[in-house]
């Protein structure tokens, strides 16, 4: 079975790294020629403002006394510049979002393995165009752009990644620190013959990356005073930095200013899916090259913006992100970076329309050049009889509208040719999509046979060896003929020579390949497959579909909570009328009592609004008090036991209750200092890893006797959750554990004696009774509703709090009792574990229910990862690549969840199994009851 076990593991890894090489592939290609505008360009130098977490609305509106938030921004919009809303795609995190202005490409998600950090792939970018460029701000955002750029020609000053901290005092000095020190060197500039040269020269680049907002944004919410006043100052440091740039230059008109942001921000301070508060961020030029205010009666924008902002009579000129390098390049006349997909917004340019139409003409060149190598490349990896080529844009195509641009260029019908150099742009970037998708179907028909043949799999292999079908078959099996495994492997070695011609990745032979051996096995179990349709045809026909209605009915309501949580209270309720539906109500009235009560309670969770948004210190100091009242309850039982270990085991109880005690002050005074502004305590950050650390041991001291097990891994977890919590989802496991301990009842109420031959009082039971007792019975129906609740409280657990399937459900507030400086991997390392923690509740219950049900983990097990699979290809189905990127984003993630839990079962299965029966000593002398 461990066979088993191991090689359906390696299965779902596989469908799991399926996807990233279906719709996570890099977009980039390499081999083009750089293309850049022959004539002068306006400006000669740049300065690009990216104000971190800027929110477009935050900007623009006016503040409670109808004066401007940012007075200097507002002042260039309505007497120097071009302003509008800059577009930003998901996912709106910081470093996707610098590369989409800088580079001119939407990032693949290939980076979020590297934390936004690193360069995963190598691309072009404007800074590597140009001839020098000076940055100044994070160290995690600059090192994108220096690490890979080409030759010694880009100067990155930044501060130290420990200033980078939520919990500071004032965080705005990471934006002060950037203008102090722009002001500082130009100021030493003058005094540098070598650096003064530099700067005088063209093609240059000025990068200031402002943090504050973000890190204000995050801590405080961009409703806060701290997020607004922040504002302020980057208003009046961008003021403070275009003066100190005209008096350098002599004010010669020659410098292009563009102020923007890498993404906005929830109400609740966080980012990463695409509400629109996230994808829209302020976009403001003005300078050389960049037109004038221009005075409108009417705009074309049907949104309520422009009248909250008091700017209906600006023009408003909406860029998406990418948009934003290509501008940049013909302002300062650096070649377009060779990756971007951007369009030059030539509204915007105060130019000739001889240079608008040459910059246009030069990026529809740019972008072709990429659609060309990728082509190219494509039909070179394609057998030519199979190879489809895009027949919107054909070679003749391409020559022809180049060469009606170029002579409408000649004759000055300078319009025509932008019109048709944008034709020439939207065809090409539908091109490059056609060619980057191109093998999506085969792919993902290859994945889908072998999803389903190993479900199939799975499920003959439950039938074999935990149902009675096959037992009147089974001496009749032969084995396997040579001519089924011959004609497998013939079809395999025609397969991979196909692929071989082909020159594909290696991935390619893994998803094309694995299906076979497969479906080999399960045509190998053809007797069981005879068996099982001998016994379905048995079945009266209504029983039948009324059972198969009533399964397809449960995995669509699990399917359907991942869009609507309250999907979840509505099976919560169906749940709680199960005892009325069978003999539990007249068996067990108190327990059944017991199960509606909690059913009803937990239901309550996934109406409520997402974690994070609205925070509330007492209710999670009130959850640490019931726990205490729940732990005094069971110290009262144990010190009315009777045997010699009561001392060890109150010393443990003990322990706990001072954890939770200690939980629930570290919490509260961190909250408090924070407010005040006095950064995390370290003795508060001290303890709360002490009791993060003691929490995995705590459990393993206390006796193995069911119950009690389980009611110290429910403390030890709840003295790290309440330091994980921010408001009422600290309640949440404590009302979770409740309904598991009930479940653990209900389940044994619902097997008659005559099953089982030892039917064990529940306050007796061990954990270290062997539970693979497929000796004493087969699997039953019930089994599968036992597996499907499994698969339904897993799910409430991960959503029951509001953690909805994108990256800005998750609020860093919850590790400020650990950490407030900027670290992804721990941050995010923490919030796992606070996501793990009511996943490991529940599967330890389950464990105990296998147990006190005398059924076989593995039979069971195997019936829930059927159901989580069957769940999984129901989301591969739904997968979108079309649409927003809301939707696109969506329906990726939730084919992730999915597969990620099919695969962290087998972890979380190992891990309840571990907190179950283990058992640390304290002291060198055996336990006499263990025995």
């Amino acid at each position: 079975m461990l066979l088993y076990i191991i090689l359906g593991l390696l299965i779902h890894l596989v469908f799991f790294a399926s996807i990233f090489d279906i719709y996570f592939t890099s977009p980039l290609v390499h081999g083009m020629t750089p293309q850049f505008t022959p004539l002068p360009p306006p400006a000669k130098r740049l300065v690009l403002f990216v104000a971190d977490g800027l929110r477009a609305d935050k900007l623009y509106e006016l503040d409670e006394n109808g004066n401007p938030r940012a007075p200097f921004i507002r002042n260039i919009i309505m007497h120097e510049g071009s302003w509008g809303i800059s577009h930003t795609r998901v996912p709106t995190e910081s470093r996707p979002g610098h590369v989409a202005l800088i580079a001119g490409f939407y990032e693949d998600v290939s980076a979020v393995a590297r934390g936004w950090k690193e360069n995963p792939v190598e691309f072009d970018s404007l800074i590597n165009e140009t001839r020098h460029t000076w940055c100044w701000g994070s160290p995690d955002i600059l090192a994108m752009f220096t690490k890979g750029a080409s030759g010694n020609h880009v100067f990155a000053h930044n501060y130290d990644a420990y200033s980078e901290d939520f919990g500071a005092q004032d965080v705005t000095k990471l934006d002060t620190w950037v203008f102090d020190n722009v002001k500082e060197f130009f100021h030493a500039a003058r005094n540098n013959q070598s650096l003064f040269s530099k700067l005088n020269e063209d093609k240059i680049v000025l990068f200031l990356h402002l943090l504050g907002i973000d890190t204000n944004g995050h801590a405080h919410r961009p409703s806060s005073r701290e997020y607004l006043n922040n504002i302020k100052i980057v208003d009046e440091g961008v003021k403070e930095i275009v003066s100190t740039l005209k008096d350098f230059y002599g004010n010669d008109g020659k410098t292009a200013f563009i102020f923007t942001a890498d993404h906005g921000m929830t109400d609740w301070g966080s980012h990463g899916a695409g509400h629109p508060l996230e994808t829209c961020t302020p976009f403001v030029t003005w300078g050389a090259g960049i037109k004038y205010p221009q005075k409108v009666l009417a705009q074309k924008f049907d949104d309520t913006y422009l009248q909250e902002w008091k700017l209906e009579n600006w023009k408003r000129q909406d860029v998406n992100q990418a948009d934003v390098a290509p501008l940049m390049a013909a302002l300062i006349g650096v070649p377009f970076p060779l990756n971007s997909v951007g369009t030059l917004p030539v509204d915007i340019l105060n130019s000739t329309d001889l240079f608008k139409a040459e910059s246009m003409f030069t990026n529809a060149v740019q972008i072709l050049e990429q659609f060309k190598v990728k082509m190219a490349q494509k039909k070179e990896a394609t057998l030519p009889f199979l190879f489809t080529p895009f027949n919107s844009l054909s070679d003749s195509k391409q020559i022809n509208i180049l060469r009606k641009a170029r002579s409408y260029i000649k004759q000055k019908k300078y319009d025509e040719a932008v019109s048709l150099c944008k034709e020439l742009i939207n065809l090409a970037l539908k091109g490059l999509s056609y060619y980057h998708t191109y093998d999506r179907f085969f792919l993902a028909f290859n994945v889908v046979l072998g999803f389903v043949g190993w479900t199939s799999y799975a499920s003959l292999l439950i039938i074999k060896s935990h149902c009675n079908l096959t037992r009147g078959v089974s001496k009749e099996v032969k084995k396997p003929s040579h001519l089924l495994s011959c004609s497998f492997i013939a079809v395999g070695i025609l397969l991979a020579l196909f692929l071989l011609i082909q020159a594909c990745p290696w991935t390619y032979y893994v998803y094309c390949l694995l299906p076979l051996p497969v479906w080999y096995a399960v045509l190998r179990e053809f007797p069981v497959i005879q068996g099982l349709v001998t016994l379905l045809l048995t079945f009266p026909p209504s029983h039948f579909v009324g059972y198969l209605l009533l399964f397809i009915l449960g995995v669509e309501v699990l399917v359907l909570s991942f869009f609507y949580r309250y999907m979840l209270t509505a099976g919560l309720i169906a749940f709680a009328g199960w005892p009325f539906i069978t003999p539990l109500w007249t068996r067990a009235k108190s327990t059944s009592l017991s199960w509606i009560f909690f059913c009803l309670l937990l239901a309550v969770f996934p109406l409520m609004p997402v974690v994070g948004r609205k925070p509330n210190i007492f209710l999670v100091v009130g959850a640490g008090l019931l726990v205490l009242l729940l732990s005094l309850f069971v110290v009262t039982s144990v010190l009315k036991r009777k045997d010699s270990f009561v001392s060890e085991e109150l010393v443990l109880h003990l322990l706990q209750m001072l954890s939770t005690v200690l939980s629930m002050c570290v919490v509260y005074g961190t909250h408090n200092s924070l407010l005040k502004k006095q950064g995390l305590p370290l003795i508060n950050q001290v303890v709360s890893w002490i009791i993060l650390a003691s929490s995995f041991v705590m459990p393993l001291l206390s006796p193995l006797i069911l119950f009690d097990r389980l009611f110290s891994i429910l403390v030890s977890s709840m003295s790290t959750y309440l330091l994980l919590s921010t408001g009422y989802e600290a309640l949440f496991p404590l009302v979770l554990s409740c309904l598991m301990f009930v479940w653990i009842h209900m389940e044994q109420e619902t097997l008659p004696q005559s099953v089982v031959f030892c039917k064990q009082k529940v306050s007796s039971i061990q954990f270290t009774y062997n539970t693979d007792i497929t000796q004493f019975r087969e699997l039953y129906l019930d089994d599968i509703r036992r597996a499907f609740f499994l698969v339904f409280f897993l799910m409430t657990a991960f959503f029951g709090t509001g953690n909805i399937a994108s990256i800005n459900s998750f609020d860093l507030a919850s590790v400020y009792c650990f950490l407030t400086v900027f670290s992804p991997y721990m941050m995010g390392a923490l919030m796992m574990w606070k996501i793990l923690i009511p996943f490991a509740l529940v599967m330890c219950a389950f464990e105990a229910v296998q147990l006190t049900t005398q059924l076989s983990s593995k039979s069971l097990f195997l019936i829930v990862i059927n159901i989580s699979d069957i769940m999984a290809l129901h989301f591969f189905f739904l997968i979108k690549d079309y649409g927003s990127w809301l939707d696109i984003g969506t329906s990726i993630s939730h084919y992730v969840i999915v597969m990620s839990l099919t695969i962290f079962l087998v972890f979380l299965n190992g891990l309840a199994q571990m907190l179950t029966t283990k058992k640390l000593k304290l002291c060198g002398r055996p336990k006499s009851h263990l025995t």
